[in-house]
């Protein structure tokens, strides 16, 4: 996820934001049970009525899964009469150049999702409530892996809870594995066992590529912090450019090689995420750095096949780039929808057997069922829980994704830098530079990176 521009956009909506929230105040809902009567306290009685307003229905184009939603939403308010929940299918979910203005304007759901990439940027502007009083009635609370759960919270306290999350790793073509005599069920583990067996894979004749990178259109600068985060580097850190690193050094010293001295890269520079997946899709493609999710997308948009693919953790990974998101709540929003929130957040996104994680009803109308979308919870007993659910119904081979499940739990997550878009243009420098130039000198290259991203950074005001 690559939002652009994000900080300028909120503190221009900031004031008109402040103003909006001032006017629509609501007094909570006062429970029956504290109302005084002439004899004392009334005797208790049903939770007050509230009406919370939550974000990302499926849209009207995904009849499917909208059709699920409802379901859930009939089953969710017969367990809690109280609650009257209204769904809103605004999409995309979070679009950071309207998110102040329907703030502003009232517009924002009182529960609202916000993609890990934007969580420190909407606490810091005070635009989400301090949920830290309420999240430990969410029951499955104590499982949330507890890196994922730090990109909601700032200063001890809690501002949202996550929903769903992923970690890139190795996405790798089984098939073509077999093909060129590796072993599908062994995936590399080092970036020399990559090497090798990319080799090995072009070698198969022409077109194919054994290891696919990407060299333009901000998704080069993207795929060269995955390759950094895996060798545990920093694209900043303390508000100036970490990557003229050794371990920056490393990611495009490795590429180099291997597109110049082993050739296993091919000649063509791929521009944009499609420019990647096309060739994944027919079968030319032997690894490539992604999240599980490249599976699905492969499948259902460039006709590749379930069968073909397994995913397992980066190559010497030490952090994985992490992706998803989840929910914050209206500075507006009254205790008892903070409340009748995480009820619903608790019952659709994060239990085992309903809502999302209803894997038998996802089977049932047609999902794929198996790809790994974990991260939330891990290796936790409710991950186990998770996964032994996606097992008894899966829909895909889930044994090909063994290594990457066995693996993510020992990588720390690690989210996109502040001013990402900005940062990937000026590194798809580095990366074109690389794959096209034999004659790139990768030292210069991160210099002129890093006075760029510094210069980006300062005018931002990018604290340290």
């Amino acid at each position: 996820m690559k939002p652009r521009n994000l900080a300028i956009l909120l503190s221009a909506g900031l004031a008109l934001a402040a103003a909006g929230c001032s006017s629509e105040q609501t007094p909570a809902a006062q429970s029956p049970s504290a109302q005084s009567t002439a004899g004392g306290t009334a005797p208790a009685a049903a939770a007050a009525p509230v009406t919370v307003t939550v974000a990302c229905k499926p849209p009207k184009t995904d009849p499917r899964n909208r059709k699920t939603w409802e379901e859930d939403v009939a089953e969710f308010q017969k367990m809690y009469p109280h609650i009257t929940l209204e769904s809103t299918d605004n999409f995309p979910c979070f679009d950071p150049q309207t998110f102040p203005a329907r703030l502003a304007g009232g517009q924002l759901e009182d529960m609202f999702f916000v993609p890990v990439t934007n969580t420190s940027q909407i606490i810091s502007q005070k635009l989400a409530q301090d949920i830290t009083p309420y999240v430990e009635s969410v029951k499955t609370y104590k499982d949330v892996n507890k890196d994922v759960l730090s990109l909601f919270q700032a200063d001890g306290a809690t501002y949202g809870l996550p929903s769903a999350g992923y970690g890139t790793g190795l996405v790798y073509n089984r098939k073509l594995f077999e093909q060129a005599g590796l072993d599908p069920n062994t995936p590399p583990k080092t970036w020399a066992e990559v090497r090798e067996a990319a080799k090995k894979i072009t070698a198969l004749g022409s077109g194919y590529i054994g290891f696919g990178e990407y060299a333009g259109g901000a998704t080069g600068g993207w795929h060269f912090m995955q390759h950094l985060y895996a060798r545990g580097g920093d694209v900043v850190k303390d508000g100036k450019a970490a990557f003229n690193s050794p371990e920056g050094k490393a990611v495009l010293q490795n590429l180099k090689d291997m597109r110049w001295t082993d050739k296993s890269m091919g000649s063509r520079l791929l521009i944009g995420w499609e420019s990647l997946m096309q060739p994944m899709g027919a079968g030319k493609v032997g690894m490539m750095l992604g999240a599980p999710d490249v599976v699905p997308g492969v499948v259902n948009g460039f006709k590749g096949q379930f069968a073909d693919y397994g995913v397992t953790v980066a190559p010497e990974a030490k952090h994985a780039q992490i992706g998803g998101g989840g929910f914050m709540f209206h500075p507006r929003a009254t205790p008892d929808q903070i409340k009748a929130g995480l009820l619903w957040l608790e019952f659709q996104f994060l239990t085992p057997g309903k809502g999302q994680f209803n894997l038998e009803r996802g089977k049932a109308i047609g999902n794929a069922v198996g790809v790994p979308d974990n991260t939330v919870f891990a290796g936790s007993p409710t991950g186990q829980a998770i996964e032994d659910l996606r097992k008894a119904n899966a829909t895909v081979p889930v044994d090909q994704y063994a290594g990457y499940n066995q693996g993510i739990a020992t990588v720390t997550p690690k989210p996109e830098p502040p001013m990402a878009q900005e940062i990937y243009a000026v590194l798809d420098v580095a990366m074109s530079a690389v794959l096209s130039r034999e004659d790139a000198n990768v030292d210069e290259l991160l210099a002129e990176a890093e006075t760029k991203v510094n210069a980006l950074l300062s005018k931002a005001g990018v604290a340290g």
